[in-house]
């Protein structure tokens, strides 16, 4: 077990990797826009995802020969989910801009602990539900346009996204059988259920992912290859590491900035235009996860900060 101290002495040596991996995940939402199209989604996640799992099984085979029938089992459902989360995120991108997906997805930090709150019959803090009230205010004025009106297609899927995504940090961390489960192996078994949600889908989500790879130049290539070694691999195992490193309060402010990245690359790289209401509302639902994100954390930290202990890193984000 680290003490406090070394917790402390350690953890600025993680800060620049784990500020890499908010920025690489603010990014991702501006190259999956132009990569991606409404009838490209399903194939370019089969092809991101099919480069993923042979690279990351050679780390993870020790650890999946270790898993039982059960682990499998409840891998694959987390999985089903995590795939669910991708298709939603990603054709909400293709719909939505990517500045207005990457906010309204930072709302998982508000829903996660309200769901959670329900399901264990607990109290949450006044803080926090006021956070949560300016978040939603937030959302309603972001996605309004040249006057007030209803969300569009894209942001629609991209908060079911953020549900679901929600449903996924519960059943993880519920999940008896999971528990001291191999975080490679398990990542793995989930990101190979989500790659065969994906090729499911395949025969009805546009044309079939070979033929999407053969007519891609260099640059498709190359965002898809970012989309999977920096925006998935690098980020896993900078997670695995920092969660190791420093606490996982740092980790999650840190990582937490990554709605702050993707209005920046939807600003400056995509041409998104936010009205003069719509940027206060992007800044509302920044003060809001941040708030509520910080209403919640003093428990968290009080928690040994035993290795053991540490918060699992996140398989994979869009």
């Amino acid at each position: 077990m680290r003490s406090p101290s070394q917790a402390a002495t350690r953890s600025p040596f993680a800060d620049l990797p784990l500020l890499a991996v908010a920025v690489v995940w603010g990014s991702s939402f501006l190259a999956v826009k132009h990569l991606a199209s409404a009838t490209t989604v399903v194939p370019m996640l089969v092809l991101r995802f099919g480069v993923v799992l042979p690279l990351l099984v050679g780390f993870a085979w020790r650890g999946l020969r270790g898993l039982g029938a059960a682990q499998w089992r409840g891998g694959a459902v987390l999985g089903g989910i995590l795939g669910g989360i991708f298709l939603l995120e990603s054709y909400g991108v293709v719909h939505t801009s990517a500045t207005n997906a990457g906010l309204i997805i930072s709302l998982t930090m508000i829903l996660t602990p309200l769901a959670e709150s329900v399901v264990t019959r607990t109290a949450i803090p006044r803080a926090f539900v006021g956070a949560a009230a300016l978040s939603l205010l937030g959302v309603g004025l972001l996605t309004e346009g040249s006057g007030l009106r209803a969300p569009s297609l894209g942001d629609l899927l991209v908060l079911g996204a953020a549900v679901l995504r929600t449903v996924h940090v519960l059943a993880m961390s519920r999940s008896r059988a999971l528990r001291g489960v191999d975080s490679l192996a398990l990542t793995w078994v989930q990101l190979a259920a989500a790659t065969l949600v994906f090729v499911l889908a395949s025969p009805f989500g546009g044309p079939a992912p070979w033929r999407v790879a053969a007519g891609w130049g260099p640059g498709q290539w190359a965002l898809l290859l970012y989309l999977a070694l920096f925006c998935t691999l690098f980020a896993f195992f900078v997670q695995m590491w920092a969660v190791r490193a420093t606490s996982p309060s740092r980790v999650s402010l840190l990582l937490g900035t990554e709605p702050l990245w993707a209005a920046v690359f939807g600003i400056a790289l995509g041409g998104d235009r936010l009205s003069a209401l719509a940027l206060v509302g992007g800044v509302l639902v920044l003060l809001g996860t941040e708030a509520g994100r910080r209403a919640v954390l003093p428990s968290q930290a009080a928690a040994p900060a035993a290795e053991a202990d540490l918060p699992e890193p996140e398989p994979a984000r869009l």
